[in-house]
């Protein structure tokens, strides 16, 4: 059968499943069952799909997204993070739209604590979004500043640039340094808007005079509720930096000092400790299911003759392959407005992964760049995962809408990230190649 029948046949099964409503995972693991039988050999066949489905889970390195997924469930069922906020807040002083910079400076020091973009956005949300519209805010920058919250996925720890760096086959300690300057050039972006926009419509973020808090007082709070977190960032950025730890010890020291952290300031009780400890299960779960199918599936189109075939086909058009570079990111951001974000890797990763080796087009910036697509994704129409995280925790007559509305400046702030990471791919590049 010639391979372009074979891939045919294979997505048009895809689709089908997908269309009837079966979650992801089950539409993969299904088309991968019928394929191993048909392709591999029968029960010789699937015999070997099950081991490829445990070895893609058993690989050592995956440890980190669960110690990552980990710290984020006890910041936020502890509620140690309410504390940071507060003291971010005591030094924005009389800045134009105040709230909503403390909003964004959280969202930043959060992601550095946090591998997840929606527990992010959800801390935010609920604490920030009724403060800031009872103060007289409007929507744009109440339900803007909060959905920052998605910088979680760029900032290390990141718990999807680790099963990223799983499927493309690339350094997990590289690709979590790679977003380091992006992630806060991102967030600079967003206060430069923040301020420019609250400057230019002063009605849309009333100013106020904030209690006056003595300088003493401001030192003495950072001290006693940011600098101890401080060590996180130190354990899970600064060990991989020095060489001193891989990623996967360093998350799980992290996870350590987090609760060493929330048992001192009386937070760790045990009902927060089993919240945390079954919302990490079913997180990870999740994203495991989805990871065996993706590799699974990768396997049999590469043995099917798909996936060289296709790849043979595409660099025979002779496209630039800056062309074929930005097309990709294209699918990607069209794919991530519809899709959950594993979901979309698993989909096209085995399809664009030998393309740009063939290319020799760098992984590390490509994957780099594909987690900002997939940030925007969890802010894009119609089905970004923020978008509902943040209509469930906004206040009672917020609309989809508003939301949405609200997302856009930050999308493009996002895209011009992207589009300076392409034109100068140092950006990304040069922070993992100082630290070899």
């Amino acid at each position: 059968m010639e391979w372009w029948i074979t891939l045919i046949l294979i997505f048009a099964a895809l689709s089908i499943l997908l269309l009837t409503g079966l979650p992801v995972a089950f539409c993969f693991i299904a088309i991968n069952i019928v394929g191993a039988f048909f392709l591999w050999g029968g029960e010789l066949g699937l015999h070997q799909l099950v081991l490829r489905m445990y070895s893609s889970v058993s690989s050592f390195p995956l440890s980190t997204v669960v110690m990552f997924v980990l710290m984020g469930e006890i910041l936020f069922h502890s509620k140690v993070f309410v504390n940071i906020i507060n003291v971010l807040d005591q030094w924005m002083g009389r800045l134009p739209g105040r709230l909503g910079l403390v909003s964004i400076a959280s969202a930043t020091l959060l992601s550095t604590l946090s591998g997840s973009s929606l527990g992010t956005t959800a801390m935010l949300g609920s604490i920030m979004t009724q403060e800031m519209e009872n103060r007289g805010y409007k929507k744009p920058i109440s339900i803007g500043s909060c959905m920052s919250g998605a910088l979680a996925m760029i900032i290390p720890p990141s718990a999807l640039a680790v099963i990223l760096a799983t499927l493309a086959q690339i350094s997990v300690g590289k690709i979590l340094l790679a977003g380091v300057i992006p992630g806060l050039l991102m967030a600079a972006l967003y206060v430069a808007y923040i301020i420019i926009r609250c400057k230019l419509q002063p009605d849309i973020a009333p100013s106020y005079i904030p209690a006056r808090i003595p300088l003493s007082r401001k030192v003495i709070d950072t001290v006693r509720y940011v600098l101890p977190f401080g060590i996180v960032i130190l354990v899970v950025i600064g060990f991989i930096i020095l060489g001193i730890a891989d990623p996967t010890e360093a998350s799980a020291l992290a996870v350590v000092v987090i609760i060493i952290l929330t048992a001192i300031y009386k937070a760790l009780s045990w009902e927060a400790v089993k919240k945390s400890f079954m919302g990490t299960l079913q997180i990870v779960v999740m994203m495991f299911i989805i990871l065996t199918g993706s590799v699974a599936f990768s396997q049999i189109l590469a043995f099917s003759g798909a996936t060289k075939g296709l790849a043979e086909f595409v660099v025979g058009l002779s496209l630039p392959p800056m062309v074929l570079f930005i097309a990709m990111q294209l699918l990607l951001l069209v794919l991530g407005s519809f899709m959950e974000q594993v979901s979309i890797m698993m989909i096209t990763f085995p399809i664009f992964l030998p393309i740009l080796r063939i290319l020799g087009i760098d992984l590390l910036w490509f994957g780099l760049l594909t987690l900002i697509n997939m940030e925007i994704g969890l802010k894009t129409p119609p089905f970004g995962f923020c978008l509902f995280v943040m209509k469930g925790v906004a206040p009672a007559g917020t609309t989809m809408m508003d939301i949405i509305r609200a997302s856009i400046p930050f999308i493009l702030m996002d895209a011009l990230v992207m589009l300076l990471i392409i034109i100068f791919p140092q950006i990304t590049l040069w922070l993992p190649n100082v630290i070899r």
